[in-house]
């Protein structure tokens, strides 16, 4: 008896949404989690951030294989490389979903606002990131990669040992660009 009120229950919410509501709302959620994952996935570092007490130094992920200082150059190029082209990537997949949401005829007129303002979102992350990273390479770093992320944001530099005026730097670059508090920043360096 319960068993049948539960599936009447259900049927009659979906009949007030609407199939075409939860798949948009679908589309969207999977969107979201798939920029989720990619970001954890390719943050590409364990560390918790840059440790004042003592200088990260570079990681196993870089450590030299044997090929010499040529090998480990090698190592952190193509890290940076293979970040900046999976973060593009998953952007242009969230866009294009978006995009396919605002086309569909058959979408409410919230769930297009709700996809147009994802975009506007979205374009103004990678514009934020952008800027972070063009100023920290102009502070003379050799390479950047910034990852914001809701209201955090994580930087990855090309550094063999941070010091606490980089460190200060790099967070009122971020900052400056996002509004984005030093607490919730992580510097990670390659």
């Amino acid at each position: 008896m319960k068993l049948d009120n539960l599936k009447r229950n259900v049927a009659d919410f979906c009949r007030r949404v609407g199939k075409r509501n939860f798949i948009i709302f679908g589309a969207v959620f999977l969107v979201v989690v798939a920029v989720g994952v990619n970001l954890i996935i390719f943050s590409g570092s364990k560390d918790e951030g840059f440790d004042y007490g003592q200088s990260a130094g570079m990681d196993a992920g870089t450590a030299d294989t044997g090929n010499g200082a040529a090998g480990t150059e090698q190592t952190i190029d193509s890290y940076f490389s293979s970040i900046q082209v999976n973060r593009q990537r998953t952007r242009d997949e969230a866009i294009e979903v978006l995009r396919a949401v605002v086309d569909n005829e058959a979408s409410t007129e919230t769930a297009k606002n709700e996809a147009l303002a994802q975009i506007n979102k979205l374009a103004d992350i990678m514009e934020a990131e952008a800027n972070i990273e063009s100023l920290v390479v102009a502070k003379g770093f050799e390479e950047c990669v910034a990852v914001i992320s809701d209201d955090s944001a994580s930087i990855v530099v090309r550094s063999d040992g941070l010091i606490p005026a980089q460190i200060s730097q790099i967070n009122e670059i971020v900052y400056e660009q996002s509004g984005i508090k030093p607490v919730n920043i992580k510097i990670i360096e390659r």
